[in-house]
């Protein structure tokens, strides 16, 4: 068979690339995305962590509320507890529905990224005109709320259209998380100019890993740190990224919260957290692009 390419970037081993540091001469990008999301009652699609029911299927849409009514308010307790920031993979839903959860991040100064106004809703079953206007819409009302555009974009169930890049370019972000495709930043090339690629972590992100995998919060937290400690070694030849994924029903619960806690505290005191850059995907994309041409692949 003919072998399709996507045509965003081209092939690039790690090993050959020139080197460059993070800010400060650290080597390590830490950074903690934090996905808060609101989901229409009754309609089908969301996170369970069992087994779907019959419309409306109130036990699963009670415990995705949770996480919003309890959940992220014990996250961001922590995350206070540990002095880290963190970008908000946030719905626009939210502003309606709990805008107190928008106040408490805004107060932190942490990062806003867009992510759809629903995650009752993906972008692969919407046509390229329903995605523009879902994607001006939430732009939109994201600049009016945070007096800012917001800078980067993960696509709802990280699903996209094969015009989905070029749209988000289009709406005027400078980044997206969408592509799990590298351990470093990576140019993608667009219909309307390049787009930058941040990593972002599909095995280090709480949902899949124990809602689908069914591994334990002890276990996820093993994975966390065994792959903070080893590309923290592994840092020392090339800069890289280590992004955590985290959804406010499924690490906001007591139980996950104490390994969460534990977790945190390790990475933040950890011994050579002096080489650590800790950081969110706007400042990585900042720094990246003040880098002198030919040094990240694709540009």
């Amino acid at each position: 068979m003919d072998i399709r390419d996507h045509g965003r970037y081209d092939y690039s081993g790690i090993r050959q690339r020139p080197d460059y540091d993070w800010p400060g001469g650290k080597r390590l990008a830490f950074y903690v995305a934090l996905n808060i999301e609101h989901f229409s009652f009754g309609e089908t699609l969301g996170h369970t962590p069992t087994f779907t029911l019959p419309a409306p299927d109130a036990r699963n849409y009670a415990w995705r509320d949770y996480g919003l009514r309890v959940g992220v308010w014990r996250i961001l307790d922590i995350l206070d507890e540990c002095g880290l920031p963190a970008c908000h993979l946030m719905n626009t839903a939210v502003y309606d529905y709990a805008p107190e959860i928008a106040q408490a991040v805004r107060s932190r100064g942490d990062e806003v990224v867009g992510h759809g106004h629903t995650n009752s809703e993906r972008q692969t079953e919407m046509t390229p005109e329903q995605e523009w206007e879902m994607l001006e819409r939430v732009t939109r009302r994201l600049t009016e709320e945070e007096g800012k555009p917001p800078g980067g974009w993960l696509s709802p169930w990280i699903a996209e259209n094969a015009h989905t890049p070029d749209l988000v370019r289009k709406a005027g972000y400078r980044y997206l998380l969408d592509w799990p495709c590298d351990d470093q930043p990576v140019w993608f090339r667009t219909a309307h100019g390049p787009l930058l690629s941040i990593p972002y972590p599909v095995e280090l992100n709480d949902t899949p890993a124990m809602m689908v995998r069914r591994h334990t919060m002890p276990e996820f937290a093993a994975m966390v740190l065994d792959q903070f400690e080893e590309m923290l070694l592994q840092s020392s030849r090339q800069p890289l990224v280590c992004g955590l994924s985290l959804h406010t029903p499924a690490v906001g619960h007591p139980f996950r919260l104490r390994h969460l806690r534990d977790l945190l505290t390790r990475i933040t005191r950890h011994p050579q957290r002096d080489r650590v850059w800790f950081t969110t995907p706007g400042a990585i994309a900042g720094h990246i692009a003040g880098l002198p041409e030919g040094i990240v692949p694709g540009r």
